[in-house]
């Protein structure tokens, strides 16, 4: 039996081209809609690539306002994903767990659903200007990492690691800040009141293993 699409071709990507593309996009709608583009294509989501091109095709063809057509299924599931890629983004703002470390660093951990690190650097950039720290995506296995108001896109090797963070590298006043912090968690929970359900809406199981207050 021959399988119609049994040979796989590499198609490496041309940066001179891609360039030209962005500045035709850019040129021909806006740096919103350039950006709204790039927050979908991070979702990592089956077939989005097509779904961009559709709406890329009409940009490109002088039809910009097409990003405001909902009555075009493919569009309106952009839409969709755009408003995935926001919760997210807004759920690391407030699911990020900075600890310090001995070498003066703040460092954590995040395990996105997508892969939203380049689009909350500025956030923390913004919020701790003056310190030195780094995020890493534990399932991408990728960091963002900032000094001197600066960021940079980094690789780890954790080969042979279980953890980018064990308890060993930090520092004695972020562990009792830990445990204060953990006891406070504790101390304002009231169990009668308790609402599992709500609880797990606002913070799904999948971020507790980076959450210090759920240890």
């Amino acid at each position: 039996m021959v399988e119609l699409f049994s040979t796989s071709l590499l198609l490496p990507t041309d940066v001179s081209k891609a360039e030209r593309v962005l500045i035709g996009l850019t040129r021909k709608s806006s740096n919103q809609t350039v950006r709204f583009l790039y927050s979908c294509f991070l979702s990592e989501l089956d077939g989005v690539e097509m779904k961009l091109l559709h709406l890329i095709r009409f940009i490109l063809d002088g039809q910009a306002y097409k990003i405001s057509d909902y009555s075009d299924p493919t569009i309106m599931e952009l839409h969709k994903i755009k408003k995935m890629i926001r919760r997210e983004v807004h759920r690391m703002h407030a699911f990020v767990r900075f600890q310090e470390t001995k070498d003066n660093m703040w460092v954590c951990e995040i395990n996105p659903d997508f892969n939203v690190l380049p689009l909350i650097g500025k956030h923390f950039k913004d919020r701790y200007p003056a310190l030195e720290w780094l995020i890493y995506d534990t399932r991408r296995a990728y960091a963002i990492y900032h000094k001197n108001h600066k960021i940079h896109f980094v690789t780890i090797d954790m080969e042979g690691k279980s953890k980018l963070i064990p308890r060993d590298i930090l520092t004695d006043e972020e562990l009792k800040y830990q445990n204060l912090w953990k006891q406070y968690f504790k101390s304002v929970n009231i169990e009668e009141r308790n609402n599992k359900k709500l609880h797990l809406r606002h913070v799904p199981k999948r971020y507790w293993p980076f959450l210090i207050e759920k240890e």
